[in-house]
């Protein structure tokens, strides 16, 4: 009986030296005038045998070509992967069949039993591949000297039991063959299990040890889950280089994002809700043509990187984002860009969810994730203007306001879809933020495992769209002298575009000058004479010593007797919903943290910003580039990710960190739909949590503030009485009833409890701009569309994502999402409550920088809002403010929403009386009269609204609680979203 492994090898590889057929006799004729003479020599014979050995194995791997031939290879073990640092450490490598790829076509395959092609009878499908295991996949490859995977199973977090008593899941099981002369086993992660044979039953069982460990191994170990429930660690707990930067609004984000794809050097991975490839990255548009993200792709393209991008694929009936015109679109660029759409709607039978994060990684070392897309209408500032004519910022369809029409085409994107004499845009407000170090690289294996999903199920036989393989470590490649970590982002290191990335697949790496099986160890004789160029973004600090000889500091090097603890705990960061810890205690007594460095009392003042390091920006709405701890969270599961799993770790974090919060909860968000204990309709259980930690401040007479903005109306087309407005009334009703309406809102329930002092603890806010369209055009007003995702606690501790406070985004079945937890090592000097405060510098400027927007604050009043819970900024300031402004654009405008209109029936009455006043009007009422009537003694005084309106501080405005009061706003039985599930709202 054949067994698998007893046939023919691949053919050697072709010799790369002039000499190569002379040298390749080592084994057989160079081992005896190497070793006959150390025998004659020796008093021992074991001494001499050992010399002698030594002797000839040095000759032997000094010979580069048998070093890198498949012979040497399989014998050691080794494969061109196997000391590629940025994939980690070697573990295991070996020839072994597998049944379920495609036909692998070789030279050989001709070689039948007999020439008839009609019938395969010596063939049952089964193949010999190249297996290398990692900390964090397994691939298969063709053999040790290919780079690009046959496959790959990248390790997933796996169920807590096999549901049958038998324990806990493994990712790999020995499996008996009905041939005893067979040996197999089955590595079975998220969606997938695949059959392997290898030689033996021995080799079976180090396999499925080896693959087992491998994944469990804390903290890397991908298979078991960490804090929340997430798939990916705290990190930052010691100085591995975490550090995060935070961006308000789009223009600072999309600045910083341009400049990391001009500085990209080795692949780009991008995934959207939606992407416009004509979207300007910077502006005026005119002076920056280059900057249209489809130019600044091709340019990267040409140069060879490598450009993967990811799209939701939308139901073309609900939605009008034509991601199949953008996915053409891009593909036209370079053979260097691939583009998936994800799902397809009738073979995964998914209709109702969406994938909905936002990201673009380059090269492993920088990540932007938060709220913005790159499409149309998100480019803004913080002045949120509502006019461009001429155009200046915002060319054709990027004068973008959905309230009043969403385009049906995308593809004649400089033609204007609004008229701009007529209509405001609709202002966009967004939080975004940069990361770098291991939760860079956390996130790119989330677009990793998202890629090869879509990739298997999309396009599983086209050549064109690898899989991909995820990287995880950031150090210095063995070649290249060095055996010390790249200890990342610990100082600021200026000359990112003179970094050169080498790797051992570049094409400068050839096999006569990179030993691939005997990886350098760092020496003062072969380091090589200059220093390498280094990122000012992302390296930095390579003199430190190194924390492990071979330059990999990751604790999965613990050797396999070591016992596999808990998840290391994280200290100074919240648990998860665990008694108060360490971290509370010292917050409650106002000192530092450990490890955390403190800062001037007037750092917020004095900084100069282009010394921080990161991107700099003079506008306030850039962030300094700050070390943190920090941890990735999601929503995934089956359909999206292909997981074993339902991850809802956002869920997780967001609860956690209300209920740990000691002084004030900050939230922005594009919806707010949650639900109490008990509540069957809404699953997610926020809103309980601040219910409970509300209650629980009250009981213990202690001052809590929780502060939420959130849209004014649901971005969506048509006015709120419209026939074809339902979806924009479901929402509605969604959020009323969260906030306001009925036994299941938050106000309620704790107006039944507080009385009057409930709105000491909580309120609710949207925002809003004005302007004149045009030089002698209509004062024109709209709201400022909250697209944000944030939450900060206690100035300590920030949340920023993708995902949206309902359902759809936090129970992790339904729409796909991403976000991160950050919470600073550098500690500030502030105030809470009137009394000092050590605060987080990440997170304190994050929220000086909002409110400062929200509020119009100049940069000289900030001291005025650093004490975020003190009646003199909650009650004297951002309540008032709120209240002023509410006011004078009710006067002003008497714009939609207000509190004075309790029906439709009002409603009606409302705009029609303003449309014959007025002659004409936006949806929403947002077009001011020629000129303002009151009465003053006696007479009526005309006055411009622009005087009026000059008293408006900021953007900040009350949210109307009883807009619409009286009326049922749920889809009734004409309409057709009255037979969709209420769950596409919610």
């Amino acid at each position: 009986m054949v067994q698998d492994d007893d046939e023919h090898d691949d053919e050697a590889i072709p010799l790369n030296h002039d000499e190569s057929s002379r040298n390749r006799d080592v084994p057989s004729s160079a081992a005896l005038p190497i070793i006959t003479p150390a025998l004659g020599r020796q008093q021992s014979i074991s001494d001499r045998g050992k010399v002698a050995m030594q002797g000839y194995l040095n000759h032997f791997l000094g010979n580069l070509d048998i070093v890198n031939s498949r012979e040497v290879c399989r014998f050691l073990e080794v494969s061109k992967l196997s000391f590629s640092p940025e994939y980690g450490p070697k573990l295991k490598e070996d020839y072994v069949m597998v049944k379920h790829l495609p036909k692998i076509l070789k030279g050989d395959d001709e070689r039948k039993c007999c020439p008839c092609h009609w019938f395969n009878c010596c063939n049952d499908n089964w193949q010999k591949v190249w297996a290398v295991l990692k900390p964090g996949f397994l691939a298969l490859l063709e053999d040790p000297f290919h780079t690009q995977p046959l496959d790959i199973i990248v390790f997933d977090v796996l169920p807590a039991s096999d549901g049958n008593g038998e324990g806990r899941v493994s990712l790999a099981k020995e499996i008996k063959e009905q041939n005893p002369l067979r040996h197999a086993f089955k590595v079975t992660c998220g969606n997938r299990s695949i059959r392997i044979r290898a030689k033996s039953s021995a080799k079976v069982k180090d396999w499925v040890a080896a693959v087992n460990d491998a994944g469990l191994r804390p903290p890397e170990g991908w298979c078991h889950p960490h804090r929340f429930g997430s798939f990916a660690p705290p990190r930052g707990l010691t100085e591995d280089g975490s550090q995060a930067q935070w961006f308000v609004d789009g223009r600072a984000a999309f600045e910083a994002i341009a400049s990391s794809i001009e500085d990209a050097k080795s692949e780009i991975f991008i995934c959207g809700w939606w992407l416009c490839p004509e979207l300007y990255l910077r502006r005026p548009f005119d002076a920056h043509v280059s900057s249209r993200l489809d130019d600044l792709l091709e340019a990267k393209a040409k140069q060879g990187v490598q450009i993967y991008i990811l799209l939701y694929k939308e139901v073309a009936l609900a939605l009008k984002i034509n991601s199949d015109y953008s996915k053409r679109k891009l593909l036209s660029i370079h053979e260097n860009v691939r583009v998936l759409r994800y799902p397809d709607h009738f073979s995964s039978g998914v209709y109702l969810w969406s994938h909905h994060e936002k990201l673009v990684i380059i090269d492993y070392q920088i990540c932007f994730i938060g709220g913005l897309d790159l499409c149309f209408g998100r480019y803004d500032t913080y002045e949120h203007k509502v006019g461009d004519c001429p155009p200046l910022i915002w060319p054709g369809k990027d004068y973008y306001n959905p309230r009043e029409s969403e385009p049906n085409s995308w593809e004649d994107t400089m033609k204007d879809e609004v008229d701009r004499g007529k209509y405001p845009r609709m202002p966009w407000h967004d939080v975004h933020c940069a990361l770098w170090g291991p939760s860079c690289r956390d996130i790119a294996r989330h677009f990793v495992q998202r890629w090869n999903y879509a990739k298997r199920n999309k396009a599983p036989n086209e050549q064109a769209i690898p899989l991909l393989m995820p990287q995880q470590h950031m150090v210095i490649p063995h070649y290249m002298g060095k055996s010390r970590v790249m200890e990342v982002e610990s100082k600021n290191v200026q000359n990112h575009s003179d970094l050169r990335r080498q790797d051992s697949f570049s094409a400068r790496s050839s096999l006569q000058d990179i030993p691939l099986l005997l990886p350098q160890e760092a020496d003062g004789h072969d380091a090589p004479s200059a220093e390498p160029k280094l990122n000012r973004l992302d390296l930095a600090n390579l003199n430190q010593p190194s924390k492990a000889s071979s330059g990999l500091s990751f604790s999965f090097r613990k050797s396999k007797t070591e016992a596999i603890g808990p998840d290391t705990p994280l200290k100074g960061f919240v648990d998860n919903f665990e008694s108060l810890d360490r971290h509370e205690k010292l917050l409650s007594d106002r000192v530092a943290q450990p490890g955390m460095k403190s800062s001037d009392p007037d750092w917020w003042e004095t900084q100069e910003r282009g010394d921080q390091g990161g991107f700099a920006d003079e506008s306030g709405q850039v962030g300094p580039r700050v070390s943190c701890r920090c941890q990735v969270i999601r929503s995934v599961s089956q359909w999206s990710a292909g997981t074993s799993q339902t991850e809802e770790s956002i869920h997780g974090a967001y609860r956690s960190l209300i209920e740990k919060a000691e002084h004030f909860i900050y939230i922005e968000n594009q919806f707010f739909i949650s639900g109490l204990s008990g509540d069957e309709t809404i699953r997610n259980r926020v809103l309980e949590a601040l219910f409970r930690r509300i209650m629980r401040a009250y009981n213990d007479k202690k001052l809590f503030r929780v502060i939420i903005v959130i849209p004014l109306l649901p971005g969506f087309q048509g006015g709120v009485d419209d026939g074809g407005a339902a979806s924009v009334r479901a929402i509605m009703h969604w959020q009323y009833r969260t906030i306001c309406r009925g036994h299941n809102s938050i106000l309620h329930n704790l107006y039944e409890l507080l009385g009057p002092k409930t709105h000491d603890y909580i309120s609710f806010y949207g925002l809003r701009a004005y302007g004149k369209l045009s030089a002698g055009g209509p004062v024109a007003s709209s709201q400022v569309y909250v697209h944000s995702k944030v939450m900060i606690a206690d100035d300590c501790m920030a949340l920023i994502g993708s995902a949206n406070i309902n359902d759809r985004s936090l129970l992790g079945s339904r729409d796909s999402e991403i976000g991160v937890l950050i919470e600073d090592k550098e500690a500030v000097n502030s105030l809470m409550g009137g009394k000092p405060w050590k605060a987080g510098k990440f997170s304190l400027t994050l929220r000086l920088s909002l409110w400062s927007e929200h509020l119009g604050l100049r940069s000289g009043e900030m001291d005025q809002i650093i004490d975020p819970v003190a009646d003199s900024t909650y009650k004297d300031i951002w309540m008032a403010t709120a209240k002023t402004n509410t006011a004078i654009y009710q006067d002003v405008f008497s714009c939609i929403p207000n509190d004075l209109i309790h029906t439709r029936a009002a409603l009606r009455q409302t705009m029609a009386l303003s449309k014959e006043r007025l002659g004409h009007s936006t949806i929403d009422l947002g077009i001011a009269p020629e000129k303002l009537e009151s009465y003053h003694n006696g007479g009526i005084e005309k006055t411009d609204p622009m005087e009026r309106l000059a008293a408006v501080r900021g953007h900040l405005v009350s949210f109307p609680l009883d807009f619409m009061c009286k009326e049922d706003l749920r889809p009734v039985f004409n309409e057709s979203e009255y037979y969709a599930s209420s769950q596409v709202f919610h």
